[in-house]
């Protein structure tokens, strides 16, 4: 079974001490164009229908199998790049509109912009017939968005926590360019600032955070800051990226980080998000992947080393998490090593941490065939919480 060449966000400023940062701008942009030029042959194509991010096309003039162009998202023009960005957005809204016409009143949207100027898409689920009692802040994993966990969501609002999702930055309905981050720490930013909304508007309510793979990294490195941790009453995550391993530690140290200079947007066409599956579900895997808000192109370099630089940082600070937590992780992940999961129980400063490893399970737990028992052993984690003398879990 191949592997996809995953690559990872957050570390410290490796990418600032390489070559060309202090080149004069007229010599980066002569790199840039060169290297553009070189890996534009690369995306040509003789097939007989090439499918490109979810869309088939196909060419055929006299009989014969035409010449599909494939280049880097960076040389479209930004028109069509925002046109993107909204006709997602305008889907994302569409379907909560929807839910809400066919008597899903719980589920409501709302746009959250950035210090940056960005406008994200969030939505939240409201307990409609039980009392609230929690807040769940939910963070999708990479290339999905947060509408995949509507059943979850309604699940934890018949338990009583009330629950709130951002789709991070070129994710879903958010603006960018579908699938790609140009740095991880917007996203925990966007996640601290969304987090401070939320406790506004909710005071006096236990709030917990659940992130599942690259949403986990990002969950977890924002509880690394001593003020957010005393915000948050514990963290669960499925999956997370603590390991993240490239095809080789070059691509790390020399290959990612040019590329990540002179085309942050190219996209490898061996670093598939499908080549490994996520789920034994064959119908959950289906509606996964054959919906557009889940992108399905092959990992943009920068966006694939953003994922290693978070992975990195995350081995050398695992220490300096201290909330309560929960880690499930399914042991035939080819994604995300579980040893990673392993050693964040092993090496977190928390008293209060659990973790639970699912024989053969693989990476998107709350689409395998188990998923009813995985999200009740989310939940009665969170209760446990709540109500301290209802609680059943051990540590350990």
């Amino acid at each position: 079974m191949a592997h996809p060449a995953m690559l990872t966000s957050g570390a410290s400023g490796r990418v600032a001490s390489l070559l060309f940062l202090s080149a004069p701008r007229g010599l980066l942009l002569l790199f840039r164009g060169v290297a553009l030029l070189l890996l534009l042959p690369f995306r040509w194509r003789r097939v007989r229908g090439s499918k490109v991010e979810g869309r088939a096309e196909s060419s055929k003039k006299g009989g014969r199998v035409g010449v599909v162009v494939r280049v880097p998202a960076a040389m479209f023009p930004r028109r069509q790049r925002e046109q993107d960005s909204a006709w997602r957005r305008a889907l994302a809204i569409q379907r909560v509109v929807e839910a809400r016409q066919q008597g899903r009143l719980e589920r409501e949207v709302a746009l959250f912009t950035t210090a940056r100027g960005d406008t994200l898409f969030t939505q939240s689920w409201t307990p409609l017939n039980t009392k609230t009692r929690g807040l769940v802040v939910l963070l999708h994993g990479l290339n999905e968005h947060s509408g995949r966990y509507d059943h979850f969501s309604k699940k934890l609002n018949d338990n009583g926590f009330k629950v709130y999702a951002m789709d991070w930055i070129g994710h879903g309905g958010s603006d960018g360019l579908h699938g790609y981050v140009d740095s991880l720490d917007y996203a925990i930013s966007d996640l601290k600032a969304f987090l401070q909304k939320v406790l506004a508007e909710n005071p006096r309510l236990p709030c917990f955070c659940f992130g599942h793979s690259t949403g986990g990294a990002i969950v977890l490195k924002a509880i690394c800051d001593p003020k957010i941790e005393g915000w948050i009453s514990g963290i669960a995550l499925t999956s997370p990226a603590v390991y993240v391993h490239p095809s080789h530690p070059i691509i790390t140290t020399i290959v990612a980080p040019v590329f990540c200079l002179l085309a942050p947007k190219y996209q490898f066409s061996s670093a598939s998000n499908s080549t490994s599956p996520v789920s034994r579900d064959p119908e959950a895997l289906k509606h996964k992947y054959t919906d557009p808000l889940v992108f399905t192109g092959s990992v943009r370099v920068k966006t694939g080393y953003e994922i290693l630089r978070s992975s990195a940082y995350l081995k050398q600070n695992l220490y300096r998490v201290s909330v309560p937590f929960l880690v499930l992780h399914g042991t035939s992940d080819d994604l995300t090593d579980p040893k990673g999961s392993q050693r964040l129980f092993d090496e977190a400063s928390s008293t209060d941490k659990s973790i639970k490893l699912y024989p053969g399970l693989l990476h998107d737990l709350l689409i395998e065939p188990e998923r009813v028992e995985i999200m009740a052993d989310i939940i009665d984690w969170f209760s446990c919480r709540v109500h301290q003398s209802d609680c059943v879990w051990a540590s350990g």
